[in-house]
């Protein structure tokens, strides 16, 4: 379960979509309240995310090879099999210009319901239902796998916690290197979520074969 929560969160926490979007919200005249709130938002969808399952399995992880154990781990091989067709799909159709959202045009009238509301819209759900499908495994009578859920709510949230604390402490800085951060995400965002579908989704399928069959 370690392991995969790692895969996944990272996964997540470099996705470009949301990273573009969250400088954006940054560069705005409220930005750091901006950033703050897209920030909480999408933790807290992780989070409830977590819990739902934690609810569900009240913290004991289901027998190996029951019913719902290996639902949760088909449900982790068709999520990763699916990333990998998108990658594949992704990576075979014409490269095509990423301007900014239109959006962007209406960034500094936006409240922090709007900026809450983005980060619901941009978390990368298919790796979020992965990561739910992995939770099934936690067995919360151990530390360490409350230790593991943390990690891995934080974990997903890192990139948006670096650039958030970055623009509070050195906003003169942070708002030149994060414009060309987000200038050099647009230029590899293809790439970047090419890369991103097909090593997260080989792993899941491979690791979700791998605990079907031992």
């Amino acid at each position: 379960m370690v392991l995969d929560l790692l895969v996944i969160g990272t996964a997540i926490t470099l996705g470009p979509l949301h990273n573009s979007a969250f400088i954006l919200l940054l560069s705005a005249r409220r930005g750091v309240r901006l950033g703050l709130a897209f920030l909480l938002s999408w933790l807290a969808n992780l989070v409830a995310v977590v819990a739902v399952v934690v609810l569900l399995t009240g913290g004991q992880p289901p027998a190996r090879h029951s019913a719902p154990s290996t639902a949760g781990v088909a449900a982790k091989l068709a999520i990763g099999l699916a990333l990998v067709l998108y990658g594949a799909h992704r990576r075979r159709r014409p490269p095509r210009p990423h301007g900014p959202p239109r959006w962007a045009a209406r960034i500094d009238n936006a409240s922090w319901v709007s900026a809450a509301g983005l980060a619901w819209l941009l978390q990368p759900w298919a790796l979020v239902g992965a990561g739910a499908a992995t939770v099934l495994e936690a067995h919360l009578s151990t530390a360490g796998d409350w230790l593991s859920l943390t990690g891995y709510c934080l974990l997903a949230t890192l990139s948006l916690i670096v650039m958030e604390m970055y623009a509070v402490w050195a906003p003169a800085a942070a708002g030149a290197r994060l414009d060309a951060l987000r200038a050099w995400l647009a230029r590899h965002q293809e790439q970047l979520v090419v890369t991103l579908c097909l090593l997260a989704g080989l792993w899941l399928t491979g690791a979700s074969i791998l605990e079907l069959v031992s």
